[in-house]
């Protein structure tokens, strides 16, 4: 079928919305319209191959919508369903055995290969070339076929449709590294580096998980003004605050907090975010990351540290949705107040609000 989709074909290169087909959706695949897509830093990070995708390529990997038609294998979804999509998994490997599936064995074949899980694409342009997945999805675009596996049924009708995409990526990946993965005592204390998605939904997740002391850095005074709105009891703007580490560590919390996230992936403020831990305590690193150079006695073993990954929330998408969506719907996880539409024809626009901190998170809607 003839979709419109926004297409990278070059490194840094404007998106341009084509005319482009859409192969049916095979095996345990489905069809489904798009609704809206969210616009994320990792998306970003493909079209200027810090992520090397294959291109020309079809981005987006924050969609949901509405599903069209189902293949012959598919068993959980009919057309109707409403339906969030996240990332692609192997379902075979080790990790996706034991729930893991945010570490699958294939995670980057199969979600920056270019290809579904098959090994073929379902887009090409008007000249018949093909044109490389994303994250198994697409999402950029009209329409998209993705696997049953990586969509989550929504049986909210009271909630907008749109506001979903989001979940599957960035917002999940904030909230479920403090629920899923830190799961933090109650009363503890965290610091969150970077006032983006991830960072204000580790800062609402923090809230919900009891810590008496969240502290946002950031530097736009308009987001540290929302993240206490959304529960920072703290804010430190790094651009006036010469001494991060010594502002928390001296005036904030003592000796330094239990855990530390750094969202930005900026080498310095990952030694940023672990300096500013207590003995013992746990640095965390949710952005796309190069080298960061560390001196390991002085600023990790000696003080018995821990420095790790989080990948996607160490989220189940299918489980850990709906929970958030509940949290949501009792206003103990008011995500919304983050999102910023834009129509599709507008992506460029979009992309150039969220990289200048205009807006926190930017929504495209593929549905006006």
């Amino acid at each position: 079928m003839k979709i419109k989709a926004a297409v990278t074909r070059a490194p840094g290169a404007p998106f341009v919305i084509e005319e482009v087909e859409l192969a049916a959706p095979k095996g345990h695949e489905i069809l489904v319209k798009i609704t809206a897509c969210g616009v994320c830093h990792t998306d970003d990070a493909a079209r200027n191959q810090v992520i090397p995708v294959p291109l020309p390529a079809v981005l987006g990997h924050e969609g949901c919508g509405i599903v069209e038609a189902v293949g012959p294998e598919v068993t959980e979804f009919v057309p109707g369903d409403k339906v969030g999509m996240s990332f692609g998994y192997c379902g075979t490997c080790h990790n996706c055995m034991t729930a893991h599936q945010h570490a699958c064995e294939n995670f980057n074949a199969i979600n920056f290969g270019g290809v579904q899980a098959d090994g073929t694409t379902r887009l090409s342009d008007a000249d018949g070339n093909p044109l490389a997945t994303f994250f198994g999805q697409s999402s950029f675009a009209t329409h998209a076929v993705v696997n049953e596996a990586s969509a989550v049924k929504i049986e909210h009708d009271d909630i907008d449709l749109a506001l979903i995409g989001p979940m599957g990526c960035g917002i999940q990946t904030g909230a479920g590294a403090v629920l899923n993965r830190l799961r933090p005592e109650f009363g503890s204390s965290i610091a969150v580096f970077g006032c983006g998605t991830v960072g204000m939904s580790a800062i609402m997740a923090a809230k919900i998980a009891g810590c008496k002391t969240i502290i946002a850095v950031g530097g736009n005074p308009g987001s540290l003004e929302l993240a206490k709105e959304l529960g920072a009891t703290h804010t430190i703007n790094r651009k006036e605050e010469p001494d991060i580490v010594g502002k928390i560590k001296n005036d904030i919390v003592p000796g330094g907090v239990h855990y530390a996230i750094d969202t930005s992936g900026v080498a310095d403020f990952v030694k940023k975010a672990l300096a500013s831990c207590r003995f013992m305590g746990t640095g965390v690193v949710l952005g796309a990351t190069g080298d960061v150079t560390f001196n390991i006695q002085a600023e990790l073993m000696g003080d018995a540290k821990s420095l790790i990954g989080i990948v996607e929330g160490d989220a189940i998408p299918k489980l850990f949705i709906p929970e958030l969506l509940d949290y949501y719907k009792k206003g103990m996880f008011p995500f919304d107040k983050l999102v910023q539409f834009y129509p599709f024809e507008q992506i460029n626009e979009a992309f150039a609000a969220s990289g200048s901190g205009k807006c926190i998170k930017a929504v495209l809607r593929m549905d006006q």
